[in-house]
């Protein structure tokens, strides 16, 4: 399934208002901004620069449209939405003030209708536009759907249309006319859907022999399922066992109208990376996909049809979504269907390239790493063998980096790895710097994921204001495999060693000087993320057969690693959304979805197609599994409750707990039926210890008041400890919260547990570039009369934001507060309350509108203080910059003794923070990572 081609430059074609093609030439794009600036500001130096840049992205934006072929509307669309997306707010309304006062001119002097142009066939043969079929298809699109009409849908086509244009790119001209409208009307998205859903049929059922019928409803779903499935068994794409399923009885149970419930968004990234093809033709129609699927996951059940019908009435209906491998490749001949990979690199040339190897198996059928490198040595170390120095660890990430990058999954997403490094290793300050564009390239990973492994014994350096010593792990290598008490004592019997001469390499910093390089870094940067070893151990279930080295590439996975085992996740998450009603949770229904996705993912663990043998062992052995959630904030919308409230933090409480009571209970009552996990004897599961009971081990672990979390229940949870020790568990792990940030897009709703990004804004993925407006808001303002042309013209102006809109009312501007306008302790609070719940952890992205040292100090050790396992991204908003004011004077590196001073009048850090200039807010580029940035794997 590759990923769509972009057009390249060449190809571009210009469809004139007239129906005429010319060439495309960009520095018609160039000359019509520079007008619009000086217009409105006058003539400046700066002008070309700027008009430069934003050329530069209008036409990448029209590489990625599905047609060559590009009108001149949708160019000047674009023209403004980079406009806006700039900041340059003034000129875009006079832009837009200009297009509508030169349309008015145009439609008073509308010159007679051109002639009807001529459209070629897939045999080569041109005919005449049929316009009549045209207004069947899109009038059938928008056919039993609210609040949209053919007649804007069939204009927008008569504008874009062209004489000798491909009959994939007359569908694809009546897609787009849709999408155009989706920012005043959402439900275009619906429409737009639609007709690439008839584009779809057009292309797969001719593939297979079949007659292409009139409409959706005149398809028939079972006879196609058929004729697929051994189109799809013949070309070696599906496994040969689905055919000898009963497809009668399946096939019965094929909900068609369902293609019907899809938006654009969801539909189009379904169709560029999830179905099946051959030679770029898509054969595989929507509720195939998903029966597929099913069917894939039921093979080793005993009445595998009714299973199958069970899985696939969860996938089609959006109540639950596997994760992307799953998808991808469930019922195909190499059935890699787990999500996340943890792998530990021991300290000799023979694992390290072995890692390198493994990487690159398990990224090649879409697995995501997490790698763990502290056990190698650092700088300087002695090696026995050549009796020479250690060049350390970072020489080892560039190749590993680099190997991450070469393998592309086919195509279908970016090779994605995380390397995770603990703070005491003596490598530590040149991994900040593994992502900077600056320095030496040889030691820069500018594609690699980086991660933090921070031990509490650091923090409570931090907040006293002590000294924290680095090691070289070959001299200290129990640090690695110890956590809490243990590694607190071991950690500061190395400091006296050190202290008497009896280690070789280390270094002392200040604590508080390391922790500001890493947030500085962090924002600098977008990495390394901030994950935290101890509650990873201290609540894990697995801690009587070994260590937590690290997370995942998405920081919501746990599991042990060692060298002889490579940990693996098997994820799944339900839409929150559709199991929320304006009065609450619907918790009958939410038991009955989480009972039959526990077994959907527990049947993963045998299916699956393992490419290296220490991942198959831990996995058959331990039967790890992640069931999370998506489209929570979606869920407050439809109870009308605010991110930042008391009542969305209650929510998140309470809809977790439940969640978490019933994944637990699906699994014990599978370990009833199939038998328990091999190494469950010993766990916290076997001694009567659920996630929630966990918390009093890390608090134990803890010095003072360190943990603040909420320990308040709700439901029996007494009478389930006695279950799971009765009957067991099956899986070790059985909760992770993991970013959906595609299997949402298909959905439908937002993803994971992230606020609102913006109300209206553009999302740029690997299928391209789609307009995103928040329906929940749009039915609240045309219930109070405000939705009109003025509304979607300030929401473009306030970048999708409603507070500075005078006309909304201050109720509907707290509902839908988007990211950067909620508190980000709201965020980390609502986690704290979903941490209590998980076995494993949560991708939790943390948003600051204008961030500082001091905001970020205070928001990431209040993470530690609630109890958070991990972090994910920090997403910062339009211009932030970092400047490294408290390191002026320095190279960067912390050696010895800090001889950095507080500049004059600025505040020197207090309790061991981070001075308020630490990172000053100064209107250049994001450094941070942008939640729309296509080129990042946790958008995709």
């Amino acid at each position: 399934m590759a990923a769509p081609v972009l057009t390249p430059p060449e190809q571009l074609r210009v469809v004139r208002r007239d129906g005429s093609t010319s060439e495309f030439d960009e520095s018609k794009i160039s000359a019509a901004m520079t007008k619009a600036f000086v217009a409105e500001e006058g003539p400046s130096a700066r002008v070309r620069p700027i008009v430069a840049e934003l050329t530069a992205e209008v036409v990448s934006a029209l590489h990625r449209f599905p047609t060559p072929a590009v009108g001149v509307e949708q160019i000047q669309d674009q023209v403004e939405l980079v406009l806006m997306r700039g900041g340059h707010h003034k000129i875009a309304r006079s832009y837009v003030l200009y297009r509508e006062e030169h349309a008015r001119l145009r439609r008073a002097s509308a010159p007679a209708a051109p002639p009807t142009p001529h459209v070629v066939g897939r045999d080569g043969t041109r005919a005449p536009l049929d316009w009549e079929r045209v207004e069947t298809v899109v009038g059938e699109a928008v056919a039993g759907i609210s609040d949209v009409t053919a007649e804007p849908v069939l204009a927008e086509v008569r504008r874009t249309v062209y004489d000798g244009m491909s009959i994939t790119e007359l569908a694809q001209a009546q897609e787009m006319a849709a999408r155009t409208l989706v920012e005043s009307e959402p439900n275009y998205s619906f429409v737009a859907a639609r007709l690439l859903s008839d584009r779809l049929r057009g292309e797969a059922l001719p593939f297979l022999g079949l007659e292409t019928p009139a409409d959706q409803a005149g398809l028939d779903y079972p006879g196609y399922f058929r004729a697929y499935l051994g189109k799809a068994v013949d070309l070696g794409l599906a496994d040969p066992e689905l055919e000898l399923f009963d497809l009668d009885r399946l096939t019965a149970a094929l909900k068609p109208e369902r293609d019907l419930d899809f938006g654009f968004l969801g539909l189009q990234t379904l169709y560029d990376r999830y179905f099946l093809h051959s030679d770029g033709i898509r054969f595989e129609l929507p509720q195939a996909f998903f029966l597929r699927v099913a069917m894939g996951l039921a093979l080793r059940e005993i009445d595998r049809e009714a299973r199958a019908i069970e899985f696939y009435e969860l996938l089609s209906s959006f109540d639950f979504m596997a994760s992307t491998p799953t998808l991808f490749n469930s019922g195909t001949t190499r059935a890699q269907l787990s999500s996340c990979f943890l792998t530990t690199v021991e300290d000799d040339l023979d694992s390290i390239f072995r890692s390198y190897r493994n990487n690159a198996l398990l990224a090649k059928y879409s697995g995501g790493l997490g790698n763990d490198w502290t056990p190698v040595r650092g700088l300087g170390a002695h090696i026995r063998g050549t009796n020479g120095r250690s060049q350390g660890v970072i020489p080892f990430l560039k190749i590993a980096g680099d190997t991450t990058v070469a393998v592309n999954q086919g195509g279908k997403r970016k090779g994605a790895a995380c390397a995770y490094l603990e703070t005491w290793h003596v490598d530590i300050e040149e991994f900040l710097d593994l992502r900077k564009n600056t320095g030496d390239d040889r030691r820069r990973t500018h594609d690699m994921n980086t991660a933090n492994w921070v031990p509490d014994e650091f923090l409570r350096r931090v907040e006293a204001d002590a000294e924290w010593t680095l090691f070289s792990p070959n001299e200290t290598p129990d640090l690695h495999e110890l956590y809490g008490v243990e590694f607190a004592h071991a950690y500061r019997a190395y400091e006296a060693k050190a202290e008497r001469g009896e280690i070789r390499v280390f270094r002392k910093v200040r604590a508080v000087e390391l922790w500001r390089r890493m947030l500085t870094v962090l924002f600098e940067t977008g990495h390394p993320w901030i994950t935290f070893k101890d509650p990873c151990n201290l609540r894990s279930p697995q801690q009587h057969v070994g260590t937590v080295h690290s997370s995942n590439l998405c920081t919501e996975i746990t599991l042990n690693t060692s060298g002889d085992e490579v940990a693996v996740c098997n994820l799944g998450s339900v839409n929150l959304l559709a199991h929320v009603t304006p009065d609450g949770l619907d918790t009958a229904k939410l038991e009955r979805t989480v009972t039959t996705a526990v077994r959907m993912l527990d049947n993963v663990i045998d299916i699956n197609f393992y490419t290296i043998p220490e991942a198959r062992r831990s996995n058959l052995r331990h039967r790890p599994i992640g069931l999370g959630l998506m489209g929570f904030q979606d869920a407050l919308f439809e109870q009308g409750i605010p991110f930042a409230s008391d009542a969305a933090v209650e929510f998140a409480d309470r809809s977790m707990e439940h969640l978490s009571y019933y994944a637990i209970a699906a699994s014990s009552t599978l370990a009833g039926e199939r038998g328990r996990y091999a190494s469950f004897d010993g766990s916290l599961w076997s001694r009567g210890i659920l996630p929630i009971d966990s918390l009093r081990l890390l608090d134990a672990a803890r010095e003072g008041d360190a943990l603040d979390v909420d320990r308040s229940t709700t439901v029996d949870w007494e009478a389930l400890r006695e279950r799971v020790t009765t009957l067991g568990m099956r899986n070790s792990n059985v909760m992770a919260i993991a970013p959906t940030a595609t299997i949402s897009n298909i959905c439908g709703v937002g993803q994971s547990i992230e606020p609102q990004f913006q109300n209206l804004f553009v999302k740029s993925n690997m299928s391209g570039d789609f307009t995103v407006i928040n329906p929940h808001l749009v039915r609240a303002l045309k219930d109070r009369g405000l939705w009109d042309e003025v509304m979607v013209s300030d929401l473009k102006y306030f970048d999708g934001a409603l507070g500075e809109i005078d006309r909304v009312p201050a109720d509907l501007k707290a509902l839908y507060a988007t990211a950067f306008e909620i508190e980000p302790r709201w965020l980390v609070e609502a986690a704290s309350r979903r941490q209590k719940w998980l076995d494993q952890a949560q991708s939790l992205n943390l948003y600051l509108a204008t961030p500082s040292g001091r905001a970020l100090d205070e928001l990431y050790r209040l993470a530690w203080h609630k109890g958070l396992k991990t972090t994910y991204y920090l997403r910062a908003r339009s211009a932030t910059h970092v400047e490294k004011s408290t390191l002026r004077g320095t190279d960067g590196k912390l050696r010895g003794v800090p001889t950095v001073r507080p500049e004059p009048g600025e505040r020197p850090a207090r309790s061991g923070g981070v001075s308020e200039s630490a990172v000053r807010y100064s209107g250049a580029e994001p450094a941070a990572c942008r939640i729309d940035d296509p080129e990042c794997e946790a958008c995709q």
